[in-house]
């Protein structure tokens, strides 16, 4: 179905008029801001999300509204909850799952983009909008020389999901990093600007999707980067890259060769290939104690290779997730039909063409259970899995 206008405009025009604001705690500024702005904007109805996703699955968004500032955030979360609407953020759409129904309420995507830098205590503060682009970011960074997500190059997604999945890649993560978020605490209406550590980072989590999920929405990111530093080459797959050279490499060289890593694997998004209709890695490395890890050493499947691990927080063991799908039978390639295992990349499930978010889950159930059956290892997907 086309998108349509919604009979009611998004902004609350009476309502605005009378100086009122739907919510009452909201600062002074920012309802100022409001009262001001244009009240021409629209939710639209009936949105396919498919389209705004990696792995191109999902049914329609019942509302939808593109905010390209916080004022229009507060405008849109105004008439979600005027009209009781569930409200979800959606960002770059690269780390998601749209169930085929879709979602019944609001579609809230954030589009808020600049980034603007300054120096602060030999640092060099990069801080970007919510909806601007990661990989240009990075690639700004890069080109200023200037260290510290280098590595993380060549991910799909918006700055506003880093850090609620505190994304990592080749030995780096966001989390290093970051030295505040400014977001919208969706309860209130009110700004809040959080520091590092009020946003309780953890492998691949934060408090943004763990005990505060649904509470904020992001709208900018600074972080503090380390101008010409060499950069970080401690993953092994960098490592093994650089092995034949005899000079430290540059920044660009870093970001070159993880770009050209991703896509060999598949993990960099390119037009008509299937294998990047994906949602990236879709299973998180498993975070197991030593003797755990011990006892899966000692299985039959392990007699001529002990599984990956690297080491993880308060004397855990981090296990390769991709290593355990492999071994379990799930070899790249897998599967036949419109849903698969990426011909290049063992951890991501691809949509061939014609896939619906029930064949993803699917396989995604099937390579779990595979998994627990030879292993006793519950694979947890990283993915955000949106309307089921």
């Amino acid at each position: 179905m086309g998108a349509r206008s919604c009979p009611l405009t998004v902004i609350l025009r009476a309502r605005f008029r009378r100086g009122e604001s739907a919510f009452p705690s909201c600062n002074a500024r920012l309802r100022g801001t409001i009262a001001l702005i244009s009240s021409a904007v629209q939710i639209l109805q009936d949105i396919p999300l498919a389209p705004y996703t990696t792995l191109k699955v999902g049914g329609p968004a019942g509302y939808f509204f593109e905010a390209q500032s916080e004022a229009e955030i507060l405008e849109a979360l105004a008439y979600a909850r005027e009209h009781s609407l569930a409200v979800f953020v959606l960002g770059g759409g690269s780390n998601l799952v749209v169930s085929d129904s879709g979602w019944p309420g609001l579609v809230l995507k954030i589009s808020i983009t600049g980034i603007e830098t300054a120096e602060k205590n030999g640092k060099a503060l990069f801080t970007a909008g919510a909806g601007e682009d990661w990989d240009l970011l990075v690639a700004r960074s890069v080109k200023q020389n200037c260290a510290g997500i280098e590595c993380m190059s060549g991910i799909p997604g918006t700055v506003g999901g880093t850090p609620v999945q505190n994304v990592g890649a080749y030995g780096q993560e966001v989390a290093e990093t970051i030295t505040g978020v400014r977001a919208i605490d969706t309860t209130s209406g009110d700004v809040r600007e959080m520091s590092n550590s009020d946003c309780g980072f953890s492998y691949r989590t934060s408090i943004f999707n763990t005990s505060q999920k649904g509470r904020y929405i992001v709208t900018r990111v600074s972080y503090a980067l380390s101008p010409n530093r060499p950069p970080h080459v401690e993953y092994a797959d960098l490592k093994r890259y650089f092995s034949s050279s005899s000079t430290t490499p540059t920044l660009l060289q870093v970001r070159e060769a993880v770009r050209e890593i991703r896509a060999s694997k598949a993990m960099l998004i390119t037009p008509n290939d299937e294998n990047s209709r994906s949602a990236g890695s879709f299973f998180k490395n498993p975070i197991i104690l030593p003797v755990e890890y011990d006892r899966i050493a000692a299985l039959p499947q392990c007699r001529d290779q002990t599984p990956p691990k690297y080491p993880a927080p308060e004397g855990h063991v981090k296990i390769s997730a991709a290593w355990l799908v492999e071994r379990a039978g799930f070899h790249k390639g897998f599967g036949n039909g419109r849903v698969g295992i990426s011909s290049k990349h063992t951890l991501a499930i691809v949509n061939r063409g014609g896939a619906t978010a029930a064949d993803i889950v699917q396989l995604k159930n099937i390579v779990q259970e595979g998994v627990f059956k030879v292993f006793g290892v519950h694979l947890h997907p990283e993915p955000v899995f949106v309307g089921f």
